[in-house]
């Protein structure tokens, strides 16, 4: 609740449309683009330069695997 969020790369399991329904349904917020104030970006296959800005930033990174078991 109250977390904002980024999603980036190929996501095996949910289409990005889904993933961000399951977030919003919990409270979070998604967002497009890394800042300070994202709380965490949640990494698919080849996650480009987003997964690079959250590094900078010191912001955690959520495997799609994580997300799955962090939403049961």
């Amino acid at each position: 609740t109250g977390k904002t969020l980024v999603l980036t790369g190929k996501l095996k399991g949910f289409s990005r449309d889904e993933a961000a329904e399951i977030i919003e349904s919990f409270g979070g917020r998604v967002t497009s683009s890394v800042s300070r104030s994202t709380d965490a970006v949640i990494a698919g296959e080849s996650p480009g330069s987003k997964i690079d800005d959250a590094r900078e930033y010191g912001i955690r990174i959520i495997t799609e695997e994580e997300f799955k078991k962090l939403i049961k």
